[in-house]
């Protein structure tokens, strides 16, 4: 089975790295896409370090907006598992993946330490055409909505609701919502940033601070990718700042407007895109003739990439240590169908050696 192109051209995997090395090498402004496990994002960034690269999540935005709660608001959260055995009120905010469904129908099947009813109470922030996730016995969730209002506007309401004040439109079941906060040990709100934008999710972390004037609650933050907060960790611990990161002076910069990989594409900023993904992802638009090293979870070579590299999926055809929202931490996890197709790091670590130490750095 053929693992690497160049072009459409099938080809040895050391020549394919070997032609990425020498593309990168002469890079202007290269960019990389990032969608793979904890050792695929260190190798990657190592990578980006020594021929001056911007990285980013492949689903930057909404990766850039839990980023961007932490960095720039701040947050108080709480650990799943801590959710799990203490949380008797759950305020499930916008819609949650589908990865998360299964975590919060196990909240609605458990009883908490500290709940007074013997079972948790359950809302959820958004409007009637927010999906919410399937609960056990035919339970639903209690909307809090304010008709067609968006979801910032409708937290909006309910935190100045909760403060006794005026608001255009009432909140729909907020006395059921006081009723319930009044008498739990630990409301906990489940948030995630990937149908939630920036200033909703500060209106929650303002609405939670207000709640801890007088009692307790927290939130706990659901990633809308695992991946792609497990690439945040660990960019973090390897240059002191999370994704939209860029090497191109030679040290690393956080920018998250300059740095963000889908806009520098579209901008025409970009002369190389190296994307990393076990699954095949459609290349961002561009508007020169910029080059694409893909590597990918593929049999044929991917449309319009000068090189494709066949990879393993983490966890399925590897080992790997990924971000777990199950935790809240990372984990090691086992092959689960091993293959002989290489991860992401050990194809990236290959392209590496092939780059000169003392390659030049873009301007």
């Amino acid at each position: 089975m053929a693992v690497a192109w160049i072009g459409n051209r099938e080809t040895l995997v050391e020549r394919a790295a070997a032609h990425a090395a020498a593309l990168l090498w002469s890079s202007r402004c290269p960019v990389f896409s990032l969608d793979t496990d904890i050792h695929g994002t260190r190798a990657a960034i190592a990578l980006a370090e020594r021929v001056g690269a911007a990285y980013d999540h492949a689903n930057g935005a909404a990766v850039s907006r839990e980023v961007a709660l932490f960095t720039d608001k701040g947050a108080m959260t709480v650990a799943p598992g801590e959710t799990r055995r203490r949380a008797d009120v759950v305020v499930i905010v916008g819609e949650l993946l589908q990865i998360h469904h299964e975590f919060v129908g196990e909240l609605a099947e458990t009883v908490p330490d500290l709940s007074a009813k013997n079972q948790r109470e359950i809302f959820l922030v958004g409007s009637n055409e927010t999906s919410a996730p399937r609960l056990s016995n035919g339970r639903t969730a209690t909307l809090l909505s304010c008709g067609e209002a968006g979801l910032g506007a409708t937290l909006a309401a309910l935190r100045a609701q909760w403060r006794g004040r005026q608001t255009s439109q009432p909140v729909s079941n907020f006395d059921d919502f006081a009723k319930a906060l009044a008498a739990a040990h630990f409301p906990v709100f489940l948030f995630s940033g990937d149908a939630t934008e920036g200033l909703a999710l500060e209106m929650l972390q303002g609405l939670i601070s207000d709640l801890n004037r007088k009692s307790r609650a927290s939130g706990l933050h659901l990633p809308a990718s695992e991946n792609g907060w497990g690439s945040a960790l660990a960019s973090t611990w390897m240059t002191g700042f999370p994704l939209r990161t860029g090497f191109a002076r030679g040290f690393p910069e956080f920018d998250p407007w300059r740095y963000d990989v889908a806009r520098m594409i579209a901008a025409g900023e970009a002369d190389l895109h190296l994307r990393i993904s076990s699954s095949t992802v459609q290349p961002q638009k561009k508007r020169n003739r910029m080059a694409l090293i893909a590597l990918a979870k593929t049999q044929q070579p991917v449309a319009g990439a000068a090189v494709t590299i066949a990879i393993g999926d983490a966890g399925v055809d590897h080992q790997a240590v990924v971000y777990s929202s199950r935790t809240g931490s990372l984990r090691s996890v086992e092959a689960r169908a091993a293959s002989e197709l290489p991860s992401a790091a050990t194809v990236i670590r290959l392209v590496a050696s092939h780059v000169s130490a003392e390659a030049a750095l873009p301007c």
